[in-house]
């Protein structure tokens, strides 16, 4: 895809994105996710392979769902209501209905099977793509009607995601299928206080995004997909690798790293709420993903290849101290902003 055309997609990605959180309607929201998803499918497809063409029809089947579903579930609250607004939304069936399709547009359980093979076949930057930014529009309609969604849905969404989440990325060898499932793993925790405390999940999906960013950014830097190519990793830039390594552990939400703040304001939240077993099932289920992100860290910093290895294009590999310059910043936000999160 040329340059000029793949700017007027990202220029449409992103004013679909501001429709969505600037409008107060549903149907000016609809519209906003519409565009969102029809414009990055030619990103997703950008690569003429089969695996692309295949991610890029799920990805338009899974979101044309969704949105026929968003469609529907504003049309019930209109109907009942007399009003398209947003915030407006009293009745337990509409808001159960538009709970489960703005989950399906994020990849939430158990409306989530779409997303691992969307990533398979996307590349990594688009990947970043829909792993960050389209997660935006319909994380901020889920905000705004937190106060209407039904509570006991939400809880059980974020516990199966959690654990969903934990177990599909143990056995993962590809990096973005993991990065798909530790996905899922995090929006779980976001679901776990949507209706009690809607701003410590929100705090807790933006620092994921301020993670995910620079984790997507260095493995396309170093052009590392597998967990193979981890293993070789250090000799293309020992500072990054580094740096990789503390972003997965600051996903995996180990103190005294960034990732760890959002988690304990949850678990503090679910205590607070008397969910004592919800709260507990959550941490066990985190360590699932604890399993799959160690497993990374270890092949990334603490196996040592062997000097006879195969990956020779790994060692001719030129680096782009521009771009690394550019990662540098985010990457140490996601690692050391810890303090300034604390109360």
């Amino acid at each position: 895809m040329r340059t000029a055309a793949t700017m007027y997609m990202l220029t449409n990605i992103s004013i679909g994105t501001i429709m969505v959180t600037s409008s107060n309607s549903w149907i000016m929201a609809w519209l906003g996710l519409e565009l969102n998803s029809f414009a990055i499918l030619p990103v997703i497809s950008k690569t003429k392979h089969p695996r692309s063409i295949e991610a890029t029809t799920k990805y338009f089947l899974t979101q044309s769902a969704a949105s026929c579903l968003i469609l529907f579930a504003s049309t019930i609250n209109a109907w009942q209501t007399g009003t398209w607004t947003i915030t407006q939304m009293p009745d337990k069936l509409p808001s159960t209905l538009m709970l489960i399709a703005l989950t399906m547009k994020m990849g939430t359980a158990p409306v989530h099977l779409w997303l691992p093979e969307v990533m398979q076949g996307s590349t990594l930057l688009t990947g970043l793509l829909i792993s960050t930014w389209q997660k935006i529009a319909p994380m901020v309609l889920i905000f705004t009607t937190s106060n209407h969604s039904p509570s006991d849905i939400a809880l059980i969404m974020g516990l199966l995601s959690t654990y969903l989440g934990g177990w599909g990325g143990m056995n993962q060898t590809h990096l973005r299928k993991v990065m798909a499932f530790s996905s899922i793993a995090n929006m779980g925790w976001t679901m776990m206080t949507l209706t009690s405390e809607p701003k410590t999940s929100m705090m807790n999906i933006m620092l994921y995004l301020l993670l995910t960013t620079p984790t997507f950014l260095l493995l396309a830097q170093t052009s590392t997909k597998t967990l193979q190519d981890m293993t070789t990793m250090w000799t293309t830039s020992p500072t990054a690798t580094i740096m990789l390594m503390l972003l997965l552990l600051s996903m995996a939400g180990l103190p005294p790293l960034t990732g760890f703040m959002p988690k304990l304001l949850i678990l503090n939240e679910l205590i607070s709420q008397n969910l004592t077993p919800a709260a507990v099932a959550t941490t066990m289920a985190s360590l699932l993903s604890l399993i799959f992100y160690l497993r990374i860290s270890y092949l990334t910093s603490l196996l040592t290849p062997p000097n006879s290895s195969t990956s020779t294009t790994k060692w001719r590999q030129n680096m782009n101290n521009l771009k690394m310059a550019q990662i540098t910043p985010t990457a140490v936000m996601s690692t050391t902003t810890l303090p300034t999160l604390s109360p």
